[in-house]
């Protein structure tokens, strides 16, 4: 397997001398001893500050709750009667801070750090412009990014593009109209000096093209959306696919751990390294649930714990037809044991089965067989609670210590990992099939039902082998898809909020919030501006509606 490095951010003016091996093939920070600002930042050592910005970017994909929980396919492992704020948005209050704010606006202060220093600080030879150009697009790209996520959620936010000199009170909201602008601008600026081939882990002119397809996507719905905003993201996500064809690879093998830079792969947040204490991807750790306490089980086994309260809806597990090949690759049907337990008269050894999910729900007689030797959670006996007993049998729903057992995500298993943390696989941010999808989208907001349904059906046989499933198009046949191609990957909240889905399909799919849900179109759509940033700022930041 090959050795996959980090990205680590860059020190200013003391370095400590780290040595380690690695691979060329990926961003790697060279360490300096003995450094100052002044002598360390050169044309031949620019480059390290385009590194802490991917480091940064890297960061940003450890904050998951505000992409997942209150969804459709996504919510909590408890009670159906108890009440989690970001899922069902009751009581949902604003936090004195936010990781997902913070961690972005890291990666801001980062690339304007490094923009300001390209373009005031450091003394470029005439045959080094070409690489001072493609710096300074690579910072505007990552910028463009972090305000990208930022606006999904926030609404308007403050536009800081200077280089960070000084403790401020006065940081101003822009408008959200003015904040997509901005990031449209960026993109188109720096899309020509980015490379078509960069070294893995950069950002290339195609994900540049991808991003900027879902700003057009995202910008079309709005009430300043200009009349070419649904075109214009439909030509981007064509020219951002290319030539590449997905069906040259299997959903699986998309995902297999040892493949995971792959020409499917516009941009990943890139973990792993020599330095085991470097690794920091959590991914492996969403939607599971603490096997590790299940008989059979160590502490220290292949799936890890839980890291987060999170689970698929019952609603996401209805989606996969038979033939769709992307279940098997997303969901662990079955848990394996890994050490000598006891369970009834049930004797357990490493590699037994101790928990099924069947697909379709087993016959009394079947059920009553399997459970001497497993247990087994019908599909409608996902949520929290516990399952009649069946008498007679070893493996009796009280001897399971778990409330919550579903069938647990297996698409992001990593080799390297502590636990819930430490993990070393790759994040896929941007790949080609979302980029068929969102030209699925765009060419159906254009009134081009012929070729959105030409891309909805490139993703879909791909994971069936049918070509042309599809004769029809709508946005919840689009969500559907979206959901079975991208689960954990896309920021499922966002795309809602995005097409005017949301409340529509939370209250027909997430079971909390159908039960108690408390959201509210006028103040839901938006998160709450962390109030630490009002307090810094209490006379020029607003909060967002109702919190």
């Amino acid at each position: 397997m090959k050795i996959f490095k980090n990205i680590k951010p860059v020190i200013a003016l003391l370095a400590l001398p780290i040595l380690f091996s690695a691979c060329n093939d990926y961003i790697e920070e060279e360490f300096y001893s003995g450094v100052t600002s002044e002598n360390f930042l050169n044309e031949d050592t620019a480059d390290q500050l385009i590194v802490g910005v991917y480091a940064a970017t890297r960061a940003a994909y450890n904050n998951h709750s505000y992409r997942y929980a209150g969804t459709d396919v996504f919510t909590v492992q408890s009670e159906i009667f108890s009440v989690s704020s970001e899922n069902d948005y009751t009581s949902f209050n604003a936090p004195t801070t936010s990781g997902f704010w913070n961690a972005h606006y890291q990666v801001i202060a980062k690339a304007n750090t490094a923009i300001n220093r390209y373009e005031n600080q450091i003394s470029w030879s005439a045959n080094k412009q070409t690489e001072k150009a493609y710096g300074i697009a690579q910072a505007r790209a990552l910028r463009a990014f972090a305000f990208f996520n930022l606006v999904e959620q926030y609404g308007g936010v403050p536009l800081e593009l200077e280089e960070p000199q000084s403790i401020r009170n006065d940081y101003t909201r822009a408008t959200e109209e003015a904040t997509y602008k901005l990031i449209i601008e960026e993109l188109e600026a720096a899309i020509p000096n980015l490379l078509d081939a960069p070294q893995t882990g950069r950002f290339s002119k195609r994900a540049a093209q991808h991003l900027l397809s879902q700003a057009y996507l995202t910008r079309a719905y709005k009430t300043y959306a200009l009349p070419t905003d649904f075109q214009t993201a439909a030509d981007l996500a064509v020219e951002a696919i290319g030539t590449y064809d997905i069906r040259s690879q299997s959903f699986p093998q998309v995902f297999a751990y040892n493949n995971q830079v792959n020409p499917e792969i516009l941009f990943a947040a890139q973990w792993g390294g020599a330095i085991d204490a470097d690794r920091g991807n959590n991914m492996h750790s969403l939607f599971m649930t603490a096997v590790q306490a299940l008989p059979g089980m160590t502490v220290i086994n292949k799936y890890g714990k839980p890291g987060n309260n999170l689970m698929p809806t019952p609603y996401f597990y209805s989606l996969f037809d038979a033939n769709d090949t992307r279940e098997d690759a997303t969901i662990h049907r079955v848990i394996y044991a890994d050490k000598v337990d006891l369970v009834g008269t049930d004797n357990i050894v490493p590699g037994d089965t101790l928990v099924y999910f069947p697909k379709v729900a087993l016959s009394t007689e079947e059920l009553q067989d399997k459970l001497n030797r497993y247990w087994v959670y019908q599909p409608d006996q996902y949520l929290f609670g516990r399952p009649a007993e069946i008498p007679g049998v070893n493996y009796l729903y009280t001897r399971n210590n778990l409330f919550t057992n579903f069938p647990i995500f297996k698409k992001f298993d990593d080799e390297i990992f502590f636990e819930e943390g430490g993990g070393a696989r790759d994040a896929f941010i941007f790949r080609v099939a979302e980029t068929h999808l969102l030209a699925a989208e765009a060419f159906f907001g254009a009134g081009n039902s012929t070729q959105a349904l030409f891309h909805l059906n490139r993703v879909r046989e791909r994971a069936t082998g049918v070509a042309n499933h599809y004769t029809t198009i709508d946005l919840d046949v689009i969500l559907e898809e979206r959901a079975l191609e991208l689960a954990g990957e896309e920021n499922r909240w966002a795309v809602l909020k995005r097409m005017g889905k949301l409340e529509e399909r939370i209250n027909l799919y997430n079971p909390h919030v159908i039960d108690h849900g408390g959201f509210d179109a006028t103040k839901h759509l938006l998160r709450p501006i962390p109030t630490l940033e009002i307090d810094i700022s209490p006379n020029t930041m607003t909060q967002n509606p109702k919190y």
